[in-house]
């Protein structure tokens, strides 16, 4: 295997990275996460134009037809900059649905222009579709959904609700447009500044044109890895960032008229802090070269966020440790880089679940 990104993935890195710098830095971020919408529509254009919107979708469906590795370059840099556009929510959980269901809307959704949100977890906090109750019942030409859906990413924002509903004992798939049946949101934006939303359904009505797939779950797998792998992604390159931002700190500040660097302790803990995050990288991007090569085991996804969420708990700790009391206020991006780490860990199973599941699965 190739764990070497290709000149075109460096390039696209590149880019990305060089975008985020003159438009999303820390203050233009937190300025952004503090306004009513909690994210800027005019970023969300410009990720469009550079196509960043599109790259996860296969090219026969009109998209760019992104790798696992693609993926990866994009995803760190967005995790480095605490980036709160619904990228995930949209690009990685929605589109890819919307795709294999020859969906009309995924044009719109790759251009940018309407926003989706894919209704999946229950409060279970598993990555496991075989955890969903939700039920939807035929009635008529249509279909009636009882139940509530948790922890919905750009749920009360979205354009588009793409619902996964247990339908003649399988897991299908349906479209409820903003405001469409009687449903009850309540929005609330998560710990690192992102906007979510509880939806409950109470005997909404649906026509028949709203159910997408009658069977989705191999599919859905398929996409909670991809967007698993990108919430890793995600994480590490929030690692990363503490790391650049601590080492930095440990440099300059001085106590006892010497660099705060140079006392042992503090050494060590950048030390242990660089071993982590190399460690937690080396893993994710061996999982994505298993993933690009069709190798990718269910025992490979949970090592991979078993160990990310392990691996960036303890970098964060360490960072705002060595920071110390500043570490933990919201005017440094240290705390808030530390909040993305546990959101993104919280998601789709946290460590100790997956943990847990490498063993046993061993």
């Amino acid at each position: 295997m190739d764990f070497n990104f290709t000149d075109e993935q460096q390039m696209l890195r590149d880019s990305v990275s060089s975008f985020l710098q003159r438009s999303y830095d820390f203050d233009a971020r937190n300025k952004i996460v503090r306004g009513s919408d909690g994210w800027s529509r005019a970023v969300w254009e410009q990720l469009a134009e550079i196509g960043l919107l599109a790259l996860p979708i296969a090219e026969e469906a009109g998209g760019l037809g992104g790798s696992a590795p693609d993926l990866v370059v994009i995803a760190e840099p967005f995790g480095a900059h605490l980036l709160a556009e619904p990228f995930l929510a949209t690009a990685l959980l929605a589109a890819p649905l919307l795709a294999k269901a020859e969906s009309g809307e995924l044009e719109a959704i790759m251009g940018g222009s309407k926003i989706a949100a894919l209704a999946y977890e229950e409060g279970h906090g598993t990555a496991d579709p075989s955890q969903i109750a939700m039920t939807a019942k035929r009635d008529g030409d249509g279909f009636v959904l009882e139940g509530e859906k948790r922890m919905v990413l750009a749920g009360a924002d979205a354009d588009l609700l793409l619902v996964v509903a247990r339908l003649d004992g399988k897991l299908a798939l349906f479209a409820v447009a903003s405001g469409q049946g009687d449903t009850v949101t309540t929005g609330y934006q998560t710990i690192d500044g992102r906007r979510a939303a509880n939806i409950r359904f109470t005997g909404a009505r649906l026509g028949g044109d709203a159910l997408l797939s009658a069977d989705i779950g191999p599919v859905l797998r398929e996409v909670l890895d991809i967007a698993l792998l990108a919430l890793c992604a995600e994480s590490v390159g929030a690692m990363g960032e503490l790391l650049a931002r601590t080492a930095d700190y440990a440099a300059t500040r001085k106590q006892f008229g010497v660099p705060v660097l140079t006392f042992q302790a503090v050494a060590h803990r950048l030390a242990d802090m660089k071993i982590a995050y190399t460690k937690a990288r080396a893993t994710l991007l061996y999982t994505a070269a298993l993933m690009e090569a069709g190798h990718a085991s269910e025992r490979d996804m949970a090592i991979l966020k078993g160990q990310i969420g392990k691996l960036g708990r303890e970098v964060g700790e360490a960072a705002i440790q060595t920071h110390g009391g500043v570490g933990m206020t919201d005017e440094l991006a240290i705390s808030h880089l530390h909040k993305r780490i546990l959101a993104n860990d919280a998601l789709l199973g946290g460590f100790e679940y997956h943990l847990r599941k490498v063993g046993n699965l061993t």
